[in-house]
């Protein structure tokens, strides 16, 4: 029978298992069932060229960078990322545009048999879907965002023209390694026979783990933070100004990049380095071409969920960061935005290591605990409970929502409401302020 748009996505969300809604039971260990389908749909993952992009924390801001920069430079540029926060065509653009429902709809009905009969995840339907949307479309280019890990990753069927690896942190620690090593080796695993890579940062601890892979593959390996340094940074308009030093030629160039939260001069060097890197392959991506795509993100991509402002009366900023590393940086941000009272609206899905995340968050500030509406999500009173032990004082809402509003009702003129955690708990919050 045939669907409607609604009605395929309600058999996508509840036929088939989901990461982010049933956690580590939904990841199927291998690219077997991508590759069954890619077979069936002709391999549309060999009809165009791509980027690849994996990494702990980055990788999506990384991939809408280098999207928007080659969508600019003139390029048909395909983007897939994951998750997604409000629509789940966010997932599959084409220069910033998201895929139609009619095309969501028609690749549901017309291949609802093969997926019963592979019995795929969620996930590898959707990149199956996303791989066969651009090839249908000729795009010139796919910049292809990692969903976890990398060498057993669904995406992890293309060969592209270029990696780039942003960093590895402590998460997904059940399926991907309980050290940095470990979880290195996975990235890793994107790294093809004589396909250029760059790594956005160099930590000299598990730098080898690279190196050797990318020995053994013959490919060429650049570490972007080795290369380029920012010497400073400075809040400008929606974005940042950024001084950015190049080691290697000994001059220095500003570059406006126009997305906020201070870890983006992290992910602004590896951006850089790729644009370096694909220009020596031949790609035409001329330098105003570069900045424009840098200065209009938002725009050209429809990122979100980045350090982002949803309301300036109250004051209240989002942002996806759910690991150590990524609650580091937005405790950072956090610290450097201007304010009386700290409100903080977060939730937490129950296979993260709030060992390691909640020691960083201040204590000082007052804190209304949520939880997504899904099974993977850890109920807002054990995140209290939790909370409790590291001093974060706070009361436990029956909704996201319920706890939004009161912080909202606390809010004093001054002071800054910040909602994170997961992304859930923003993408619940977006849906208000879309």
């Amino acid at each position: 029978m045939v669907k409607t748009y609604d009605e395929v996505i309600g058999y996508l969300f509840a036929r088939l298992p989901m990461f982010t809604r049933d956690g580590a039971s939904a990841i199927k260990k291998d690219t077997d069932n991508t590759m069954r389908l890619c077979q069936a749909l002709g391999n549309p993952q060999n009809k165009f060229r791509s980027i690849h992009i994996a990494g702990t924390n980055g990788k999506g801001s990384t991939s809408h960078m280098l999207a928007s920069i080659l969508a600019s430079a003139g390029y048909k540029t395909g983007l897939y990322t994951s998750p997604h926060l409000v629509d789940f065509r966010e997932r599959i653009r084409i220069n910033g545009v998201m895929i139609p429902q009619g095309k969501v709809t028609n690749f549901v009905n017309r291949h609802r048999s093969l997926i019963e009969e592979t019995q795929p995840s969620f996930f590898e339907v959707t990149v199956a879907m996303a791989f066969d949307y651009f090839a249908s479309e000729n795009v010139d280019v796919a910049v292809v965002e990692v969903g976890l890990g990398g060498r057993l990753d669904s995406t992890n069927i293309l060969v592209p023209e270029l990696c780039v690896i942003t960093n590895i942190g402590m998460d997904h620690i059940d399926l991907l390694g309980s050290t940095l090593a470990e979880i290195a080796s996975e990235k890793a695993g994107i790294i093809k026979p004589h396909v250029p890579v760059v790594l956005s940062e160099r930590d000299e601890s598990i730098a080898y783990v690279f190196q050797q892979k990318a020995r053994k593959m013959n490919a060429p390996l650049r570490f972007a933070s080795t290369e380029l340094a920012v010497q400073a940074c400075e809040p400008s308009g929606i974005g940042l100004t950024l001084n950015i030093v190049d080691n290697i030629h000994h001059i220095a160039n500003e570059i406006y990049v126009g997305l906020a939260g201070y870890y983006q001069q992290k992910n602004i060097l590896g951006v850089l380095t790729a644009v370096d890197e694909l220009r020596k392959l031949g790609w035409e991506i001329g330098e105003e071409q570069l900045r424009y795509g840098l200065a209009y993100v938002e725009g050209n991509t429809g990122l979100q969920g980045r350090w982002q402002t949803l309301s300036v009366d109250p004051l209240i900023i989002c942002d996806t960061g759910h690991n150590e590393d990524g609650i580091r940086e937005v405790v950072a941000n956090i610290q450097a935005t201007a304010h009386h009272n700290l409100h903080v609206v977060i939730g937490a899905m129950r296979d993260k290591d709030l060992s390691h995340m909640l020691p960083q968050l201040p204590k000082e500030a007052v804190y209304y605990f949520c939880s997504p509406d899904m099974p993977r999500a850890l109920p807002a009173m054990e995140l209290k409970e939790e909370a409790d032990k590291y001093e974060l004082k706070g009361q436990a809402y029956s909704s996201i929502a319920n706890a939004l509003t009161s912080a909202k009702r606390a809010y004093a003129d001054g002071d800054l409401i910040f909602v994170g955690g997961s992304n859930f708990v923003v993408a619940d919050v977006l849906k208000e302020y879309k």
